[in-house]
């Protein structure tokens, strides 16, 4: 068990629409409320990129450019925040999400562990989205492990369902990745693992016995009691816009600092402490 909480805020997402919920866009917007993240106690950010141009907020972009101009505005605002970076994409090319790790060198990002029926039904029953594969074959998995490594990026091994869980430690079993293990349970997807508390203990029981991890929780304020037995458990500890709106008596946040004080309070009562960026650093071993 970690005896201090790291914690993580997802600052934005990429299905969140600016125009319906207060989430950043620009490196301006990024940068405020990293700081209100900050703050609170959150030592990495986790960010999404947006195109910038006026009414394209909403839509994904892997412009390096804007890469490179959130993180600055990102770290001149929080000394010594560490970047953890988005490389989820569907579809064969991704050439931009590997681009942007290459250029930029984030210290930290995500590497979706495996594939998932990307699905959710409305309450009329019939599909929110138009069925999705979230595809993410071993031969992408490795292009990203392979630019992380030349990056010295810690790769954080996404994982939507239990067994993806256990790809991780085949990928390390068959030499596709050699270096320190980080798990993010994504738990709340409604095709993926339910954010339900009780299945926290199986989780730990198929990761790697030394390896750091984390929850991710998407929903409402339901997924609060998730937070707290994470806390409790002695996992890292990650929320933000990208994920929730939402704190656990209901109440309606308007930025991400909301989020990160109710992830503290969780720490607090689970008797640790909240790790400086510079012990963060030191816990998942940053290099660079």
């Amino acid at each position: 068990m970690s005896d201090k909480a790291v914690i993580t805020c997802a600052l934005n997402g990429v299905l969140t629409d600016p125009k319906q919920h207060n989430v950043p866009v620009t490196p301006e917007q990024m940068a405020r409320e990293a700081k209100a993240a900050f703050n609170a106690g959150a030592s990495i950010m986790h960010i999404h990129l947006r195109q910038q141009e006026p009414n394209k907020g909403h839509l994904p972009s892997w412009d390096v450019g804007v890469s490179k101009e959130i993180q600055q505005a990102i770290r001149e605002a929080c000394p010594g925040v560490i970047i953890n970076h988005t490389t989820g994409t569907s579809g064969p090319n991704y050439q931009g999400a590997l681009d942007c790790v290459r250029e930029t060198k984030p210290e930290i990002a995500a590497c979706n562990a495996g594939s998932l029926n990307y699905l959710k039904v409305k309450a009329d029953n019939t599909w929110a989205w138009p069925p999705m594969m979230f595809d993410n074959a071993v031969e992408k998995v490795q292009d990203y492990l392979d630019v992380m490594k030349a990056a010295d990026t810690i790769p954080e091994f996404e994982c939507f369902d239990v067994g993806i869980v256990r790809c991780v430690g085949m990928y390390r079993q068959t030499g596709m990745y050699s270096g320190p293990l980080e798990y993010n349970f994504v738990m709340g997807v409604a095709s993926g693992m339910p954010a339900d508390p009780e299945l926290l203990p199986i989780l730990l029981k198929l990761k790697a016995p030394e390896a750091h991890w984390q929850v991710t929780a998407i929903g409402r304020a339901e997924i609060w009691p998730l937070h707290q037995r994470a806390a409790d458990l002695g996992g890292h500890l990650r929320s933000g816009l990208e994920d929730t709106f939402y704190l656990g008596d209901g109440t309606k946040v308007t930025s991400n600092g909301q989020l990160v004080e109710g992830l503290a309070a969780c720490a607090r009562r689970a008797g640790r402490e909240i790790a400086s960026p510079a012990e963060a650093r030191q816990i998942f071993g940053v290099r660079h």
